[in-house]
């Protein structure tokens, strides 16, 4: 949306969030915070920050590269996390560290945190540390396996998370090995379940004027996707919920070779299924009763998409879609990701955008994620600014807590901040 549309504020225009987050799933949610307008202050260890800042790959004067060779290389995961936010420094391990936290509580809406359980009680920076500052804060913590800390109790990356909570199990084919989501899909499902119940919390928040602890974990929030599909259920009637490329209990249903590539094709309905044997050139079997009723096509759905197959595989690409397209049948080709990212019309909505190095601009295929949630009166979008370590601290201290210049190199030379 162009700001000559914007008639309204950004929808959390005047909240201001303190990020404690590293990593991927606690960055994400604060960038989306971010993308709908709230100010993200993000709170780093002066002694390297988040961690994200050293992950290869990197991107600046050379271009791309998998090592940092210069000081200003800055990595994709910071390109693509910190667009937006402010960084200030502290160290929160310091006494003088948790008094300028308690000070940014104080001036805060929100705090958003993805340690270990327990980490932030233990620093003196988690929720009931900042509820006894500020009774109106939320204080969202995304962590592995939630706060009570079952089932597990170590570190959760997102394999493990995928391997707990079923996913592994719902791709390939019966027999498979467990496949891995390509993507980090345990990292990346728990912040938009944070955000969810953070906007939800500060609309109790403004209503009451009391604040509360939003907790989500990624072994949660991945496994309510998987039983929301009720692939676990599949088996008790004789189907398996592994099904490779095809999903029987829809037929037609699945991905299917071309002579030149892939094509995905999803025709459950009846008037969809006959379109899919018109396309074929296979009028004769509109009355087959294999064919005709949707249970019927579920009891033959092998048949069926060998069928599909079989021509599909004599024809390139384009003609298996535009034969389908022609007789309504819902089916697009199978892209790699490059292709998926930089596709036009998601650019030009800002579904995905060019990411911006601030000194070396961009490049051509340097995108990453925008902000796929359009409002017809308020403007949500991801900024390009991309701050160095610290270089928001002296203003957020100065401006914010209104610490006097006099204080701030007291805190710097005592390795506060």
């Amino acid at each position: 949306m162009s700001p000559q549309t914007a008639e309204l504020p950004r929808p959390l225009e005047g909240i201001t969030v303190i990020d404690l987050t590293i990593a991927l799933a606690g960055p994400y949610a604060t960038l989306l915070l971010s993308g709908l307008g709230a100010r993200v202050i993000k709170v780093e260890n002066p002694r390297g920050g988040d961690r994200v800042r050293n992950n290869a790959p990197y991107f600046g004067r050379d271009g791309l590269t998998m090592q940092r060779r210069h000081d200003d290389d800055i990595s994709l995961g910071t390109l693509e996390r910190t667009r937006g936010k402010e960084s200030v420094t502290l160290d929160l391990k310091h006494p003088a560290g948790r008094e300028v936290f308690a000070d940014l509580v104080r001036q805060a809406d929100v705090v958003v945190e993805n340690y270990s359980r327990g980490t932030a009680d233990r620093l003196g920076v988690g929720y009931a540390a900042a509820a006894a500052i500020n009774p109106r804060i939320v204080y969202c913590s995304i962590s592995g396996f939630g706060q009570a800390g079952e089932p597990g109790t170590g570190k959760a990356m997102d394999a493990i998370v995928q391997a707990l909570s079923g996913t592994m199990m719902t791709s390939g084919s019966p027999g498979d090995p467990p496949v891995r989501v390509g993507f980090p899909i345990g990292d990346l499902s728990a912040p938009l379940y944070a955000v969810i119940g953070v906007l939800g919390a500060l609309r109790q928040a403004e209503a009451t004027g009391i604040g509360q602890h939003v907790d989500v974990s990624m072994l949660g929030s991945l496994t309510a996707l998987v039983a929301g599909e009720q692939s676990h259920l599949l088996t008790r009637l004789g189907l398996s919920g592994r099904n490779g490329r095809f999903m029987p209990r829809l037929a037609p249903f699945g991905v299917f070779e071309t002579a030149d590539g892939w094509v995905a094709v999803c025709a459950p309905e009846d008037k969809f299924a006959r379109g899919v044997l018109t396309a074929l050139g296979r009028p004769e079997l509109l009355a087959d009763g294999r064919f005709t009723t949707r249970d019927a096509r579920v009891a033959h759905a092998d048949e069926f998409h060998a069928l599909i197959e079989e021509w599909s595989r004599k024809h390139p690409q384009d003609q298996v879609i535009a034969a389908l397209e022609a007789h309504g049948v819902p089916c697009a080709p199978v892209r790699d990701p490059a292709e998926a990212v930089g596709d036009a019309s998601l650019l030009s909505r800002g579904d995905t955008v060019a990411l911006h190095h601030p000194a070396y601009g961009t490049a051509d295929g340097l995108i990453g994620s925008g902000m796929p949630v359009h409002m017809s009166r308020s403007r949500t979008d991801l900024a390009d600014g991309v701050p160095r370590l610290g270089e928001d601290s002296r203003l957020v201290y100065r401006e914010l807590l209104g610490y006097s210049a006099e204080r701030i190199d007291g805190l710097v030379a005592d390795g506060a901040i």
